[in-house]
């Protein structure tokens, strides 16, 4: 495993106001002090630089307390999602792969129940028909199974007639495809085009090993959530995925840098162009409450609508990101080379986290000189 791969510099050599920040310090040390999540993570980082790492409260609040530290591995949810994609660009970059092939071209069997004609692209802009999607737990450490689970999904509507974002149909449909192409585990996969290259394999993990999972935080939520080790191990492409809050702002200066961190290059910059741009217009997403979501081949983009999830309302138009159910964000901003993550280990409900999450991108948005 490599040490991490951004330098750090003070925040005034990186242009960033420090009121800003101090407001989001204490805004997050309130909603610790208030019990709304037990801890958190954020990372800023801006040309390639970190700027600002801080962990906050607990990572396990239950048998013996554990604080949470630095190298806390926080549960990302669908912020997996964009992993997962990534590793589809690496694939079409080699050739194996093109956004317009059919699914079918690589999983023959996924033809059945009326889905023979699905791309790729259908799939990663969740315009793919199938939202409700899912495999049981079984198929976690028999990837045999879950190939058949995937194969066999029913269609909700006709591929290609709105926008309706797929929570874990989508991306395990990529990770089937991964591994039909490359005949590997998608999670070594993931590891060793993206991760491994990057730096990143000790701050960001699809699939936690056992020698690693002490790191990981637990999660909470009014519904009981899966701590297990089991359940660490799986590395679910869709929400599975854990990590730092500075290896993800570091994933994200990757994307800021064109699909390259420091020397290594893992995707082109015509690569990030493509994926980092709105495929949806304005269509509503039937999933978001109607809102025009800007979906990208992986991240979504902040546009110019007046609601939008996560990135933050004061954003620049070409932000783009991705959020984790009731935990987290991560975004880019093209126009200031930065990048910025928030996670938190309780998966609170709507309305209060989308609006905490405005709160905490606006703060980081302000900051910006």
């Amino acid at each position: 495993m490599a040490d991490y791969p951004l330098p750090t510099a003070d925040l005034q050599s990186l242009g960033f106001a420090q009121t800003p920040l101090e407001h989001l310090d204490r805004l997050i040390r309130e909603h610790i002090e208030e019990g709304r999540y037990p801890g958190a993570q954020i990372a800023l980082a801006r040309h390639g630089k970190l700027a600002l790492f801080r962990s906050y409260g607990d990572a396990r609040t239950e048998g013996s307390r554990q604080p949470a530290k630095d190298d806390t591995l926080f549960l990302l949810f669908s912020q997996t999602k964009v992993l997962t994609s990534t590793t589809i660009w690496t694939l079409v970059e080699e050739g194996r792969l093109s956004f317009m092939d059919k699914v079918t071209d690589h999983l023959p069997e996924f033809g059945r129940r009326g889905k023979a004609d699905i791309t790729l692209q259908q799939v990663m802009t969740h315009q793919g028909g199938y939202p409700s999607g899912d495999v049981t737990q079984a198929t976690w450490a028999d990837h045999t199974r879950m190939r058949s689970e995937v194969c066999d999904f029913s269609l909700d509507w006709t591929p290609g007639t709105k926008l309706q974002y797929h929570p874990r149909a989508a991306h395990l449909t990529q990770a089937m495809v991964i591994e039909a192409v490359t005949g590997r585990d998608y999670r070594e996969v993931i590891r060793e085009k993206v991760l491994a290259p990057l730096g990143l394999d000790n701050d960001i993990f699809v699939g936690v090993p056992a020698d690693q999972q002490h790191r990981c935080a637990d999660t909470y939520g009014p519904e009981a959530r899966d701590n297990s080790a089991e359940f660490r191990a799986a590395g679910l492409p869709h929400g599975g995925g854990y990590a730092t809050a500075r290896g993800m702002a570091a994933f994200y200066q990757m994307l800021l840098g064109k699909g390259r961190l420091g020397d290594v290059r893992i995707v082109s910059p015509r690569m990030i162009a493509y994926v980092t741009r709105s495929h949806t217009g304005e269509l509503p997403d039937a999933a978001m409450g109607g809102i025009p979501m800007h979906r990208g081949l992986g991240p979504h983009v902040r546009g110019e609508s007046d609601r939008i999830r996560g990135l933050g309302t004061i954003g620049a138009p070409q932000t783009f990101g991705h959020g984790g159910a009731g935990t987290s964000y991560s975004w880019a901003d093209p126009t200031s080379g930065v990048s910025f993550t928030y996670i938190a280990n309780y998966v609170s409900p709507d309305p209060w986290h989308s609006a905490r999450l405005d709160r905490v991108a606006n703060l980081a948005h302000a900051a910006i000189d």
